[in-house]
């Protein structure tokens, strides 16, 4: 890498509410990912705690709050249990196929009507077509769009009940953004059964890890992603396994952004 690359320049944005969290502040550091070595800074930050969002790589720098934690599956080591067995079969059907990052109408139709039934008063409830470009194209890494269809007929594609915007990191995928047919009553269990695919690709490509974003422990939104074990959480002492989540206590990551940069 070159110097640049290699120590990137860092912002702060200004504090605003928390997602997550009532009556709390979120902010967060910031870098711009961009050039010959983008994906190599990508991967290297990933390791850190941070996320991609299009151009930019991020994580939560909250005043006084650590509660936000990176965590990230141990592929070669799930094991589904008796309820995801039972997804995994009920949603066998599927054609799945990794996309190249191009945004279709047809995604976003399925993304419109996921944030109506999940979030409808959420921070992406207002995105259009355009935002949902920007979205998926704007990756200067290794990006695809995973979709799951109902089965072909007639040479006809079956119809789109899921997705997900997936970066190929070095060490494993890191799902950026999934959405699926939350409203439909015959594709039950759609978010569990595509973060299990991600689990199987990744196994299946000698990847050791999934990257699920950040848990919140005592968010209700958040506490899917704890049921796929083993989990490792990010820690001050680095990426540990998540064994008694009652007793876990959230801590800042070290601040190692030039040490592992």
């Amino acid at each position: 890498m070159t110097a640049l690359s290699r120590f990137p320049r860092f912002f702060v944005t200004s504090p605003s509410p928390c997602p997550y969290l009532p009556g709390r502040q979120e902010r967060k550091i910031f870098t711009e990912l961009s050039g010959p070595h983008a994906s190599e800074l990508n991967d290297a930050l990933g390791r850190i705690g941070f996320r991609r969002s299009q151009s930019v790589a991020y994580r939560p720098s909250c005043a006084g709050c650590a509660a936000c934690v990176s965590v990230r599956v141990v592929a070669d080591q799930f094991q589904p249990n008796s309820t995801m067995r039972k997804l995994l079969r009920r949603h066998a059907d599927l054609e799945v196929t990794a996309c190249k990052p191009w945004a279709t109408e047809e995604q976003y139709a399925l993304l419109h009507r996921y944030l109506a039934a999940r979030h409808p008063g959420g921070g992406m409830a207002t995105m259009d077509e355009n935002d949902y470009a920007d979205m998926v194209e704007q990756s200067p890494v290794s990006s695809y769009v995973i979709e799951y269809r109902e089965p072909s007929v007639d040479g006809a594609r079956g119809r789109l009940v899921g997705a997900c915007l997936t970066d190929q990191q070095a060490d494993g995928l890191s799902m950026i953004y999934s959405f699926f047919a939350a409203d439909d009553e015959s594709r039950p269990g759609m978010g569990n059964f595509i973060i299990m695919d991600h689990i199987l690709r990744s196994r299946a490509a000698d990847l050791p890890y999934v990257y699920l974003g950040y848990w919140v422990k005592g968010s209700e939104r958040m506490a899917y992603k704890t049921r796929f074990r083993p989990m490792e959480v990010l820690g001050p002492n680095g990426w540990a396994l998540l064994e008694d989540e009652a007793a876990f206590q959230p801590t800042r990551p070290l601040e190692r952004i030039r040490e592992l940069v």
